[in-house]
C-alpha cells in the first residue's frame, strides 16, 4: 500500500494501529516476538490485543564505522549474523572494521539480553505462530536476523509485522517470513523516525516495565490471561449506537467501585498516561473500564474528536451498559476524563445525575461542555491541571464556576498539559484515586452528591 505523509505519534499508537492488522492471529498458538528496545512498546500493544505471550529478540545492527546510523548488517542470539553485501562493498568496509564492530556489538548484545532476560529462558516457539515486531523497517537486516533466529528456535510459521517500511521491504524480505504485515509504505522514504510524531529512545527501564506486565498478563506462557481471584481483567466489545467499541475490563476482587475512562484528542483505551492512572486504581480496588469513544475508522475525522455530544451520548450508554455486565454490575459509578473525554464525562454526569457519584479531569477541558451541562452536573468533581499549562488552567477555573455540584482544583506543580514531567502523572494518579475512594463507596446507601461546593483549589487559592 502507498500512502505518503502518515504519522504516528508514537510507538504505542503504531501498536495500537499494527494491532488491528494482526487480529487474524490471535489464538492460544501465537507469540509475539519484540526487537529492543524501539520495537517493544509496539509490540506490546500487538501482545495485548492478541492476547499472547510478549518475548524478545536481542539483535544489534553492526553499523558502517563512520555512519554509524547506516546497517552494514545485523548479529542476533544464538550466533545469526546477516551482512548487508551491497552496504559492505559501497562503503568500503575493510574486514577488519567489520570484526570490530562486529566484537563490540556482541559484547552489548549479551550485555542486553542479560539484562532484559535475566535467568529466565526464551519462550519456547516450537509449533507456534511467531509475530515478529519492530518500530519500522529501514535496511532489513535486524529484522532478518529475527526472523532466521525465530525460525531456528522451531517457529512454524514467522510472521513480520512492523508500523513503517519502504515500498520494496517485501522484496527484500519475504523469504525470511512467511506473511509481511505492515500499515504504511510511504514515499520517499529516508528513516523510520520520520514518520514518528515522538521517536524519543526507548530506555531499558520501560522494556523492563513492559516486559513484566506482560508477564503479569499472560499465564504460564500460554496465552491466556490471569484473572485475580474472584476478579475480571479481559477485553470487551459494546454495542453503541450501531458501531463496535472495544474496550479493557479490570475489576480487582472486592472492587469498591468502578471508573470508566473518556479519552481525549483521538487516543483511546491504549493511551499509556490513562493505562498509568488506571493501573494506580486498581492497585487501590477499584475497577476500570478504558475504551475507545470513537472507531478505528472515525479516529482521523478531527470533527468527531470533539463533539462532545457524539462522545458524551457513547459514553453515557457504555456506563449504561456496564450495569449488564458480569463484574461491573452494582459497582458504584465514576468518570475519569483527559482533554476532551472531561467534557464527555461531565456530560455523562448531567444525563445520568445520581448514578455517577465522582468525576475527575486530568488535563480535560470542561468547558467544552458549556454551561447548560455543567449547570446540571450534581457529581462531585475534581479538575487536575498541570501548573505550567496555564492555557488550560485559566479555561478549567472558568468551567469550575459554573459547576453545581461539590469539586475542588487540584494544581499539580511543574506539570505540563501532558504531565510528561517526572513524578508529575503520578501526583495525579494519586489524587484521581483519593477522590474516587472518597465518594464512590457507598456507606449510607445514598449517593455522596449535593449542592454544597468547595471553592478551594488545592494550590491554596
Amino acid at each position: 500500500m502507498h500512502v505518503t505523509g502518515t504519522h504516528f505519534t508514537d510507538r504505542t499508537e503504531a501498536g495500537h494501529r499494527l494491532a488491528a492488522r494482526l487480529a487474524h492471529l490471535a489464538g492460544p498458538d501465537t507469540v509475539v516476538v519484540a526487537l529492543p528496545r524501539g520495537g517493544v512498546p509496539v509490540a506490546a500493544e500487538v501482545a495485548t490485543a492478541l492476547d499472547a505471550p510478549l518475548d524478545i529478540c536481542v539483535i544489534r545492527k553492526l553499523g558502517v564505522p563512520y555512519q554509524p546510523e547506516l546497517a552494514m548488517g545485523a548479529i542476533g542470539e544464538d550466533g545469526v549474523r546477516v551482512l548487508n553485501e551491497q552496504v559492505l562493498r559501497l562503503a568500503g568496509v575493510s574486514d577488519e572494521q567489520l570484526a570490530r564492530v562486529e566484537g563490540r556489538e556482541r559484547t552489548e548484545l549479551a550485555r542486553r539480553a542479560r539484562r532484559y532476560r535475566g535467568d529466565r529462558p526464551a519462550s519456547d516457539l516450537r509449533g507456534r505462530t511467531v509475530v515478529v515486531v519492530d518500530d519500522g523497517i529501514a535496511t532489513g537486516s535486524t529484522a532478518k536476523a529475527a526472523c532466521r533466529i525465530v525460525r531456528a528456535r522451531g517457529a512454524a510459521r514467522v510472521v513480520l509485522a512492523v508500523p513503517v517500511a519502504p515500498l520494496d521491504w517485501t522484496d527484500r524480505l519475504s523469504e525470511v517470513a512467511d506473511e509481511l504485515v505492515c500499515v504504511d509504505t510511504p514515499s520517499p522514504f529516508f528513516a523510520i523516525g520520520e514518520f514518528y510524531a515522538d521517536f524519543s529512545q526507548t530506555g531499558d527501564e520501560e522494556v523492563l516495565r513492559l516486559l513484566a506486565e506482560a508477564r503479569g498478563r499472560v499465564g504460564h506462557g500460554n496465552g491466556r490471561q490471569e484473572e485475580p481471584p474472584d476478579g475480571v481483567d479481559r477485553e470487551l466489545l459494546l454495542s453503541v449506537a450501531g458501531v463496535r467499541l472495544a474496550g479493557r475490563l479490570t475489576v480487582p476482587a472486592g472492587a469498591r467501585g468502578i471508573v470508566v475512562f473518556a479519552h481525549g484528542s483521538g487516543s483511546g483505551r491504549h493511551s499509556p498516561r490513562n493505562r498509568h492512572v488506571a493501573r494506580y486504581l486498581n492497585r487501590a480496588g477499584l475497577g476500570t473500564l478504558l475504551f475507545d469513544l470513537l472507531t478505528e475508522a472515525e479516529e482521523p475525522d478531527r470533527r468527531k474528536v470533539f463533539d462532545v455530544g457524539l462522545l458524551g451520548s457513547r459514553l453515557t450508554a457504555v456506563a449504561r451498559e456496564l450495569e449488564r455486565t458480569d463484574g461491573a454490575r452494582g459497582l458504584p459509578l465514576g468518570l475519569f476524563g483527559a482533554s476532551t473525554g472531561a467534557a464527555a464525562a461531565l456530560y455523562t454526569a448531567a444525563e445520568l445525575g445520581p448514578a455517577v457519584r465522582a468525576v475527575v479531569s486530568r488535563g480535560g477541558r470542561p468547558d467544552l461542555a458549556g454551561p447548560d451541562v455543567l449547570g446540571r452536573v450534581d457529581a462531585p468533581t475534581l479538575l487536575v491541571v498541570g501548573a505550567l499549562d496555564t492555557t488550560v488552567l485559566d479555561l478549567n477555573r472558568q468551567a469550575r464556576a459554573r459547576l453545581r455540584g461539590a469539586n475542588e482544583l487540584a494544581v499539580v506543580p511543574h506539570a505540563s498539559h501532558l504531565f510528561e514531567e517526572p513524578g508529575t502523572l503520578d501526583q495525579a494518579a494519586e489524587l484521581a484515586g483519593d477522590w474516587f475512594l472518597r465518594h464512590l463507596p457507598v456507606t449510607d446507601g445514598s449517593p455522596t452528591t449535593g449542592p454544597a461546593t468547595d471553592r478551594r483549589d488545592a494550590d491554596g487559592r
